[in-house]
């Protein structure tokens, strides 16, 4: 399998894993920021790096029913999101592909 080395971000803001400041986005990759999550408020990214996903569920969210991986920190292993793998209502189709982290989970790292 291999060593898995993980990325650093070149940015002004950064958001990184609070539990072990690992990177995870860049501020200028957040598509919105009116979702939310367990922990309240949320942000809807284009990417994310150095996590892991998990196994496809499918879930009742606020805007439908999605199949959706949790998202883990590739360092620390602490849930900080999901990814949307598929959204069955039409108007919901853009999240596909996209990542939410949850910004209680978040840090800025400079």
């Amino acid at each position: 399998m291999g060593l898995t080395y993980n990325t650093y971000l070149n940015s002004n803001r950064i958001f990184g894993c609070k539990g072990c400041k690992t990177h995870l986005a860049n501020h200028d990759d957040i598509i919105s920021r009116n979702f939310r999550g367990q922990h309240g408020k949320a942000y809807l990214f284009h990417s994310v790096v150095n996590v892991e996903t998990g196994e496809p569920s499918e879930r009742n969210m606020t805007t439908g029913r999605h199949v959706v991986r949790d998202i883990s920190c590739r360092q620390c292993k602490e849930v900080v999101g999901w990814k949307y793998d598929k959204a069955y209502e039409p108007s919901e189709k853009y999240k596909e592909g996209k990542f939410i982290l949850e910004a209680e989970l978040l840090c800025t790292v400079s």
